[in-house]
């Protein structure tokens, strides 16, 4: 028994006990870290599964919202061009129905004078410097204003 006593009190003992002990936690750590690794690893990469099919399943929705709000947008920008040109054209047919502005209109563009006025025009002296395309309506004959105004007509209608 003496033996065993003094054998357990050694130092050998101690220093080998020890050492089996601080392995022993070594390799609990170890496995439990090991463990704790492979589920966090595990739940990752499912993580990441489900974020990349989320992604990929919404992306197509999410392209089309995005290009269909664009469209909305520019819809609703002609739409609002038409109705501002509407109002135009309607002031416009508003101002015409107005004898006294057709008839300013008329004496304007086609150079008309009532009955017992006097016609002048007034020949500018430079006038035959500039060409026929930068003459103002007053400045040309009333057929080129009438035929002008057919081919305005023609081409606003297109």
């Amino acid at each position: 028994m003496a033996v065993k006593d003094r054998d357990r009190f050694s130092t050998a003992t101690r220093i080998r006990l020890l050492g089996e002990q601080t392995a022993a936690r070594v390799y609990r750590s170890q496995t439990k870290r090991q463990a704790r690794r492979s589920r966090l690893t595990g739940r990752a990469a499912l993580l990441a599964l489900v974020m990349c099919s989320l992604i990929v399943a919404l992306a197509y929705p999410m392209r089309e919202y995005v290009s269909q709000r664009a469209e909305i947008d520019d819809l609703q920008r002609e739409q609002r061009q038409a109705r501002e040109r509407v109002e135009r054209l309607r002031d416009l047919k508003a101002r015409w129905q107005d004898d006294a502005y057709a008839e300013q209109q008329i004496r304007q563009r086609l150079h008309y004078v009532m009955p017992g006025e006097t016609g002048f025009i007034v020949v500018d002296p430079h006038a035959s410097k500039q060409s026929r395309t930068d003459l103002g309506a007053a400045d040309r004959p009333w057929y080129s204003n009438v035929w002008d105004g057919v081919d305005k007509a023609d081409a606003s209608g297109q």
